[in-house]
């Protein structure tokens, strides 16, 4: 194994999940009686550049298929994250009709939706065929292929050098990272800026958020390794920001490294402290994280089944790729967890992969009444409580697993 930016071959441990599938392969039922295929999934940080990355196994495209069915506009508390982006963008970059705007990984168009509705020319990147098309059907622009230097030049000569780009919760999703950044420092105009959003590694490891660790999220990000990882590829970090989605994000703005208006805020130096001062250059803050990822696992394994012996029905709530990580890494099946219930119609009528559980909508829950609901994507736990409040009405309690076992 080689690291994917710098290809040094000297790693730390960091996380051992055994195998699972794809987390985003849903199985419809015409297939339950094939067998699945299992990927080992096994996390490692390089010693050189501090980089936390999957040992690879499949290409993209086993990730990213045209079936994809991860829509980013089914979470309520998503949409108002991205109109709030845009609002804040389109002030502090003064942003115009005049202007570029290129988000890749545009998903479904959450985000461009809104840049849209303010007259600013737009364009999204988006691999995969499904979110594509509903993107489409918002009337935005969309490029369908994967995202790197040669496709930035053809976007430059098409006239879409960006004054502006939005990189949400992709960057740990590409298995080429510096062809991937590169392509930023070609895509925009000499002053323009690029945003990126994603899970900060401190907070995974702080909080215990071994869950979001699945073969689509390619690598684990602090700012020490993503500043390198840039400034080997043309663009500079002048600003980072905190926020709390996904359990807790960095969004990094990026200048061309020839930018001239855009100097180092003193919100870098501050982040890559906090990020030293954790430990974050040292071997034990990243082989340490595996006791807590087994500790997490043996306890929700523990309820379920004790909740078995009492005759409780058991439901989940979000069928996440980060619930079907906890899922299949504690050996959950459909005698411990009946069904799970999602907003998404295009998972409902499904089953989760490796667990097999059976995706349903909101109607299942409330004519089943189960005694438990565990809410899978705990980044949006207050969204979904209040959503099944009415679970109370029956004597039920919501469970989450992550960071550790809690039931309400």
């Amino acid at each position: 194994m080689k690291c994917r930016h710098c290809g040094h071959e000297n790693f730390w441990p960091f996380l051992d999940l055994g195998t699972a599938p794809p987390s985003n392969s849903y199985l419809a039922v015409e297939v339950l009686s094939k067998p699945e295929l299992w990927y080992p999934l096994v996390i490692r940080t390089c010693a050189e550049c501090l980089l936390t990355q999957t040992e690879d196994f499949a290409s993209r495209e086993t990730f990213f298929s045209e079936s994809y069915a991860y829509f980013s506009s089914f979470s309520s508390s998503w949409l108002g994250h991205a109109k709030s982006y845009v609002e804040t963008m389109t002030e502090r970059f003064g942003l115009g009709p005049e202007s570029r705007v290129v988000e890749v990984a545009a998903n479904d168009g959450y985000l461009l939706q809104y840049v849209k509705a303010k007259d600013i020319p737009c364009l999204g990147v988006e691999p995969t065929a499904s979110t594509a098309e509903a993107a489409r059907a918002k009337g935005i622009e969309i490029v369908e292929d994967f995202f790197g230097v040669a496709l930035a030049e053809q976007l430059v000569a098409r006239g879409w050098q960006a004054d502006l780009t939005a990189a949400n919760n992709v960057l740990a999703h590409v298995p080429d990272i510096n062809d991937f950044v590169a392509g930023f420092a070609r895509l925009l105009k000499p002053e323009g800026v690029a945003t990126f959003e994603f899970p900060h590694l401190l907070n995974m490891v702080r909080e215990n958020q071994f869950d979001t660790a699945y073969h689509e999220h390619y690598s684990y990000l602090s700012l020490i390794a993503v500043e390198r990882v840039f400034a080997a590829n043309g663009l500079r970090v002048f600003d980072v920001e905190t926020t709390p989605w996904h359990g807790g994000s960095l969004r990094v703005f990026a200048s061309r490294t020839d930018a001239k208006t855009r100097p180092v805020q003193a919100s870098v130096h501050t982040m890559l402290a906090t990020e030293e001062q954790a430990g974050m250059r040292d071997r034990a803050f990243y082989e340490n994280f595996q006791a807590s990822a087994e500790r997490v696992r043996n306890d929700f394994v523990d309820y379920l089944i004790a909740c078995r012996r009492q005759g409780l029905k058991v439901a989940a709530y979000g069928a996440a790729a980060k619930g079907n990580t906890l899922l299949n890494y504690a050996g959950i099946k459909p005698d411990l967890i009946a069904f799970v219930v999602d907003k998404n119609p295009a998972k409902q009528g499904q089953f989760l992969p490796g667990s097999r559980i059976p995706v349903v909508d909101e109607d299942k829950l409330r004519s089943e009444r189960p005694d438990r609901v565990v809410i899978l994507p705990w980044n949006i736990e207050t969204e979904i409580r209040t959503q099944l409040s009415y679970i109370t009405g029956w004597g039920g309690k919501f469970v989450t697993a992550v960071p550790s076992l809690r039931e309400s």
